[in-house]
C-alpha cells in the first residue's frame, strides 16, 4: 500500500458512503421513477441503461465498507463498544430500510447492512480471541455466516466472508485484492444459490448473477492507495446516523414521486 499517498481511512469513508448514496438514490428513487412512467407506457429504455450505471457505481461502496470494517476492529480500542455500536444502529436503520426499499415499517425477508457488519465483526472477534485454535476460527465463520443467511441481512454470508478476506489478508494488499475478489464473486454466486434454490436455474445462470458484483473491485483502486492514517473525520455519529437517515430521505422522494405520478 502507498504509505505517501493522500487517501486516508477518512477519503475512503466518503467514497463509501458517497457511493452508496449514489447506489441507493438508482435503487429507491429512480427505479420508483421508471416503473411509474412504464406503467403509463413510455418507453424508459434510456432510463434503464442509466439506473444499470448507477447501481454499478454502487457496487463500490460495500467493498470499502468490509475493507472498513476489518480495518476499524484493528484499531479499535474496544471490541465490545464496537459491536454495541454496530448492534444498536443496525437496529434504529432497520424501519428506514424496509421504509425505503420495501415501502413497509416491518418486513422480515430482508435485514439492512449493519447486520451484515455486525456479523462480520462478531466472525473477527472470534478469529482473533481463538487465535492459533483453526477449526474454532473456522467454525465461529461458518455459524456467522449461516446467521447472515438466517436472518438475510444485506449481502448475507458473501458480506462475512469479504470482511474476514480483508482481515486475515490485512498484511498484504495482494492477498487482499486476489482472496477478496473471489469471495466477493463466489460469495455472491452462493448467496443467489440459497436465495434461488427453488427456481429452477443453471449453474451458468447462477454464475452469471455474480458478476454484478464485480464492479466492487474497483474499490481496490482507492485501497491500493490507502495509506493507513486516519485522516480529517467528519464526527463520529455523522457515519453512523448518515445510512438510516439518508435512506428516510429517499423514502419522502419516492413518496413525493408516487403523489406527482
Amino acid at each position: 500500500m502507498t504509505k505517501n499517498s493522500s487517501v486516508s481511512s477518512s477519503v475512503l469513508k466518503n467514497i463509501a458512503y458517497f457511493t452508496m448514496f449514489i447506489d441507493h438514490f438508482f435503487a429507491i428513487v429512480f427505479l420508483t421513477y421508471i416503473n411509474i412512467y412504464t406503467a403509463k407506457g413510455i418507453s424508459m429504455d434510456d432510463a434503464k441503461d442509466v439506473y444499470s450505471i448507477g447501481r454499478a457505481v454502487g457496487r463500490i461502496a460495500f467493498v470499502l465498507f468490509a475493507f472498513m470494517a476489518a480495518e476499524g476492529f484493528c484499531h479499535t480500542r474496544s471490541m465490545k463498544n464496537y459491536l454495541l455500536r454496530l448492534g444498536i444502529f443496525a437496529l434504529i436503520s432497520e424501519i428506514p430500510f424496509d421504509l425505503a426499499f420495501y415501502g413497509k415499517i416491518f418486513y422480515i425477508e430482508k435485514q439492512n447492512v449493519y447486520f451484515t457488519l455486525y456479523l462480520g465483526v462478531l466472525a473477527l472477534c472470534l478469529i482473533k480471541k481463538f487465535e492459533g485454535e483453526f477449526l474454532i476460527q473456522i467454525t465461529g465463520v461458518i455459524l456467522c455466516c449461516m446467521g447472515a443467511a438466517v436472518l438475510k441481512t444485506d449481502y448475507m454470508f458473501m458480506g462475512i466472508m469479504l470482511i474476514v478476506a480483508f482481515y486475515v489478508c490485512r498484511k498484504s494488499f495482494w492477498y487482499q485484492f486476489i482472496v477478496g475478489s473471489v469471495a466477493l464473486y463466489l460469495g455472491m454466486v452462493m448467496v443467489y444459490v440459497v436465495r434461488y434454490w427453488d427456481r429452477d436455474y443453471s449453474i451458468k445462470q447462477y454464475l452469471g448473477f455474480g458478476k454484478s458484483e464485480l464492479y466492487g473491485l474497483f474499490a481496490f483502486i482507492f485501497i491500493y492507495f490507502y495509506n493507513g492514517k486516519k485522516g480529517k473525520q467528519l464526527p463520529k455519529a455523522f457515519y453512523y446516523l448518515f445510512y438510516p437517515l439518508h435512506l428516510l430521505l429517499l423514502y419522502g422522494i419516492k413518496i413525493l414521486l408516487f403523489e406527482r405520478g
